[in-house]
């Protein structure tokens, strides 16, 4: 797990690093095999896999008051012990624009409920020269549905 700024001056300082570099970023709330399968897909394109999870202010944001169900911190760790993972960061923000344009990684990954063309982060990522993926398997699953299993007893 590393802040920003260190992993951005990491990478300006050897560049070889950033060569291969693959961006993800999610919640990552109650991690099922979707999530693996992303991540997984995403290392896939590149030789080092960065990921970066949603903040819990910004899940609230995005989920509802209820989520995370899992706080930050642990949802890094359980992250950064996947093989597929090279390192792990915390976002705030409403998309990972900034990131792209801190860090610029080769390629940014996005899962199967977008389209290449449906990535909010698009234009960005077209105009630094990074590539925009779609990796993983179809979505047919969500840490919502994961949970209402749970809370079903089933």
């Amino acid at each position: 797990m590393r802040e920003r700024s260190e992993l951005a001056a990491a990478l300006d300082r050897e560049p070889a690093l950033r060569r291969g570099l693959v961006l993800a970023n999610g919640l990552f709330d109650l991690i099922h095999v979707g999530h693996v399968r992303y991540l997984e897909g995403a290392r896939a394109r590149g030789e080092r896999l960065l990921v970066a999870v949603n903040s819990d202010a910004s899940a609230r944001r995005l989920k509802g008051p209820d989520r995370p169900y899992v706080p930050l911190d642990e949802r890094m760790e359980i992250v950064a012990a996947l093989a597929c993972v090279d390192w792990v960061l915390a976002f705030d923000e409403p998309n990972v624009e900034g990131l792209l344009r801190t860090l610029r990684p080769t390629v940014h990954a996005k899962g199967t409920d977008y389209t290449v063309d449906s990535v909010p982060e698009r234009a960005v990522a077209r105009e630094l020269g990074i590539e925009t993926v779609v990796v993983g398997d179809p979505k047919d699953h969500a840490t919502s549905d994961l949970a209402r299993r749970v809370r079903e007893g089933r």
